[in-house]
């Protein structure tokens, strides 16, 4: 039963700005390593957003640009992957010839997302390289064709817009190639201050919230203006940038390339860039911006090494496995085991197993033995309340339960020992020193979820009744809804979950959902983050 393989996923993000993709090697849906970048100077709202249409000498280069990313896929040997165009190509008329000539050309299915979609795969690369502790107020993605904020209270969004003010946008149409002389600065400033009025009504006041910007535009902006770094990623300081904003607009572009340092399609919309950031300061009262480096390459990634390893079917045990849980809790009654407390924590296990598949990555044939060794965990009480977990080891090991043999009871034996803190794997233990080097990491990570399911019922009060995980950086949440208070149960949780931290490479942290009555005050208190000014 071994852990499956890495596989090699791949993500694309057609911008308005420049084409990019994105290889990595993801070994759950937490753990993806970064192999391979590359970016190809196209820039697909250089004319569209003027003329609707793209040109035949665009479409050859992005054949070039597609054909080139293809090759490199294959070379990685990329199993799944997602490509995505963004704004210029939902304007551009004759998009769907676009897709398939490119589909046609170089075999890569182009997906055309809208602007919920996009900004929604922002925020979740976000959220994924925060973490947990870090909770944003604000997410601004300035891309050469859009604009979206969200504005977020404990990862949830409270508001959303998007805006047509994107950087080679409002360089096309407004005709400002190279210098911006003051008056046309003050344009592009009145043009976005008025859309944010429009749509982000009545003005959020973040008062020096975490916010985040992503895309270019503002990494660029991290590099000229840079402020005190937030939660250890770069930050754009608004201050500084403003003192440096008339050296920007008073050059043309070839200067600001030799001054800054950046790519000719970074300097010609730098200026833009510079504008939009400070008036979202102003008007949404802050201070500075946090880069993180991420953006809809990253979460598609995200969302990609999450369904390679997340089960889609429901369960479905064949005859075997139910004759093994027949036989189990035949067994588990003849030795008077505490059945509403043994029933509570299988269905725990299994909304574990479920929930965290992407992390823990067990084969399907897995689940039912957790789900055995969920009611057998506590059976060696009969013997002795003391040493309990050895004696339901040996119990399990030597006992009559048809359908449970050979390394299957091993494994199931293991879960018994080892479903508290008091026993560790060791060589010496019967059940795992019973099982090959392939099957103990299997142990090990059904144990360590057994763990958390037996102390989320450590009051043996059936508190908790369901749990829901989400991901981010390094991180599992768990949230669970409880009847009352479950503060005892989850407290033993967190200190039961350093086992399956420690196998699956993750930090694991919980919380019990608001109940009804709490949501409802919630949505009727007035909220402070709205202000006059």
């Amino acid at each position: 039963m071994p852990i499956p393989e890495p596989v090699h996923i791949a993500a694309i993000d057609a911008g308005s700005n420049a084409m990019r993709l994105s290889v990595a090697r993801a070994y759950s849906a937490l753990d993806i390593e970064p192999l391979q970048t590359e970016r190809y100077p196209l820039r697909l709202g250089e004319n569209v957003f003027l003329r609707p249409r793209f040109s035949e000498d665009v479409f050859k280069k992005a054949v070039k640009a597609f054909r080139y990313f293809r090759e490199v896929m294959d070379d990685f040997g990329v199993a799944r992957y997602r490509a995505v165009a963004t704004s210029a190509t939902r304007e551009a008329e004759n998009r769907d010839a676009f897709v398939r000539t490119i589909k046609r050309k170089s075999g890569i299915m182009l997906e055309v997302i809208g602007a919920a979609e996009e900004s929604r795969l922002g925020r979740e690369a976000v959220l994924a390289a925060l973490g947990p502790e870090a909770v944003p107020r604000c997410i601004v993605d300035l891309g050469g064709g859009s604009l979206e904020i969200s504005i977020l209270r404990d990862h949830t969004v409270e508001q959303s817009a998007q805006f047509p003010v994107g950087t080679v946008r409002l360089m096309t149409t407004l005709d400002l190639p190279g210098v911006i002389k003051p008056a046309e600065g003050e344009q592009v400033r009145k043009y976005v201050r008025a859309l944010l009025e429009s749509k982000l009504s009545p003005r959020p006041n973040l008062n020096n919230g975490i916010a985040i910007a992503l895309g270019g535009n503002a990494e660029t902006l991290a590099e000229i203006a840079p402020g005190p770094r937030e939660h250890g990623l770069e930050t754009v300081e608004l201050s500084l940038l403003r003192e440096r904003l008339p050296d920007i607009l008073e050059r043309d572009v070839r200067e600001r390339m030799k001054a800054y340092g950046v790519r000719r399609d970074r300097a010609d919309v730098m200026g833009i860039a510079a504008i939009t950031f400070l008036t979202l300061g102003r008007y949404l009262n802050l201070r500075l911006f946090a880069v993180p480096g991420v953006g809809v390459r990253e979460g598609l990634l995200q969302e990609i090494a999450h369904e390679t390893f997340s089960r889609k079917e429901p369960h479905r045990y064949n005859g075997a496995a139910r004759q093994l849980l027949v036989g189990t809790r035949s067994f588990a009654r003849r030795l008077e085991y505490d059945q509403q407390h043994a029933e509570h924590v299988r269905e725990l296990s299994l909304q574990l197993f479920d929930q965290l598949q992407p992390v823990h990555r067990l084969p399907p044939e897995a689940r039912v033995l957790l789900e055995a060794g969920a009611l057998l965990h506590d059976t060696g009480h009969m013997i002795s309340h003391r040493g309990h977990h050895k004696h339901g080891e040996y119990l399990v090991l030597h006992g009559d339960i048809p359908g449970l043999d050979g390394r299957e009871r091993a494994i199931v034996a293991g879960l018994v020992r080892y479903h508290n803190r008091k026993s560790e794997p060791a060589a010496h233990h019967p059940a795992y020193s019973a099982l090959d080097d392939a099957d103990k990491p299997t142990l090990r990570r059904l144990a360590a979820i057994l763990r958390i399911a037996e102390s989320l019922d450590h009051s043996h009060r059936q508190r908790v009744v369901k749990v829901r995980a989400t991901f981010q950086r390094g991180a599992v949440g768990l949230e669970v809804q409880a009847r009352g208070d479950a503060s005892e149960d989850l407290r033993d949780a967190g200190r039961t979950a350093e086992w399956f931290e420690k196998e699956c490479h993750v930090k694991v942290y919980s919380r019990q959902a608001p109940g009804i009555m709490n949501r409802i005050r919630r949505l009727l208190r007035p909220s402070s983050s709205l202000g006059d000014s």
